[in-house]
């Protein structure tokens, strides 16, 4: 191999472990990235235990389809993705298996014509926000997450999403809606 850990890619490691089915290189793939991957499964979670949990479930379904990444982005962008759609099914699965009822936010048929600004959004009180937040779509959830909790830009949502750029506005836009809508009725 002649290369160290430190000095290989994501990307080059990716390669190797695919190759050589070697799960001491995957290991260093995880080390990289456990901490964040843990990060994002805490936001989806009720508890440390729960995101614990689905970090490690994380990591097993990843070193079985890691030969699918096709390198057509950079792995953290691919990882990213992959986290957030897995964290997205387990609280759907979860809420359907608890036959919790939230919001109907599918039932809401007229939004505002003008934007919510990010302002409006960050001056929300944390506790009653947190709460609303739960009370979203997952699907909402995830892309206030992404905006407010990653910092993400406007592009970047478009990358990991796959959509044009006036979807990912609009997709911001009706869930920054449908989560002042929750947070003014609560």
């Amino acid at each position: 191999m002649g290369k160290t850990s430190t000095v290989l890619s994501d990307e080059e490691l990716i390669q190797l472990i695919v190759n050589e089915k070697n799960t001491e290189l995957f290991a260093m793939i995880y080390d990289r990235y456990a901490e964040v991957v843990y990060n994002k499964c805490l936001s989806f979670s009720k508890s440390k235990e729960e995101a614990e949990d689905l970090t490690h479930d994380i990591f097993v379904l990843l070193y079985a389809k890691l030969r699918t990444f096709k390198h057509q982005s950079k792995f953290s962008t691919w990882l990213y993705s992959f986290v957030y759609n897995f964290c997205v099914n387990y609280v759907n699965r979860t809420l359907k298996k608890k036959k919790e009822k939230f919001v109907n936010t599918d039932d809401i048929q007229q939004y505002a014509k003008d934007e919510i600004s990010d302002d409006e959004i960050l001056k929300l009180e944390k506790e009653q926000l947190s709460e609303a937040l739960g009370k979203l779509d997952p699907k909402d959830r995830m892309i206030l997450l992404m905006k407010y909790q990653d910092d993400m830009s406007i592009k970047d949502i478009m990358e990991h999403l796959e959509v044009g750029k006036s979807a990912a506005k609009m997709r911001v836009n009706r869930a920054k809606k449908k989560l002042m809508q929750v947070y003014n009725s609560m």
